[in-house]
Order: C-alpha cells, then structure tokens, then sequence
C-alpha cells in the first residue's frame, strides 16, 4: 500500500474500505452522492481524538503527522509519499515539508475529508 493510502486509512479507518464497493454497485449517476455520503470525514476532529495529538503539531507539521497516524516519518517515506503525489524535486527542506502537508491535506479533501482552509492552502 501506497504512504499516501496509509494516512488516508488512518483517517478514513474503516469508512475509505466502505465507499469502494457502494461506488462500484452503484449507477454511475448516482457514485458521486453515493461517495460523499460514505466518505465526508472531519479530519480535524479525526485526527485530533487519535492519542497523543495534542502532543503534536500535524497541522502544519507533515512528520507529526505520519508521527500520528503511526507511519515512519523517515527522510525516505517522505520522498517516497512526495514522488506518490507527484513532486519529484523533495529535498526534505522545511518548504519542502509545508508544500508536502498542504499535498497531504488537499489530497484528503479531495477524497472526501472536510478539510479547514488553512490546512490546504
């Protein structure tokens, strides 16, 4: 599974699983309703109930984030997730890390996660 597939999991949890086979039954007219239904998920309150997010920065911090959702937060899954979205030029500065997180945050959002402006842009 992907790094990105990983977070996603983690802030999804079983719901992420649920929304692929109610895509799939159902008539591609009604799969987008059908999708945001399944899938709309307050990543913030999400994330912020796991234990030990208090402790941590995953708002603006991409490390305490993988941190959080227990993934390696090792220079190499950050490369590894920076090139899984496209971004091949990660070099693990700290610009590096904001564009990584603001990637991780639209990417959730465009999955279905209610994501707060703040944290995409």
């Amino acid at each position: 599974m992907s790094i990105f597939g990983k977070i996603k999991n983690a802030i999804f949890g079983g719901e992420a699983k649920a929304a692929e086979p109610e895509v799939a039954a159902t008539p591609v007219a009604a799969a987008p309703a059908e999708r945001a239904a399944i899938s709309e998920v307050d990543v913030v309150a999400r994330l912020d109930s796991i234990p030990g997010a208090d402790k941590l920065n995953w708002r603006t911090s991409i490390v305490d984030l993988m941190k959080l959702v227990q993934i390696d937060a090792s220079y190499g899954n950050r490369k590894e997730l920076a090139q899984e979205l496209g971004n091949s030029d990660y070099s693990g500065s700290a610009e590096d890390n904001i564009l990584l997180h603001k990637q991780v945050m639209n990417k959730i959002a465009a999955a279905g996660g209610i994501v707060p402006a703040e944290l995409k842009d």
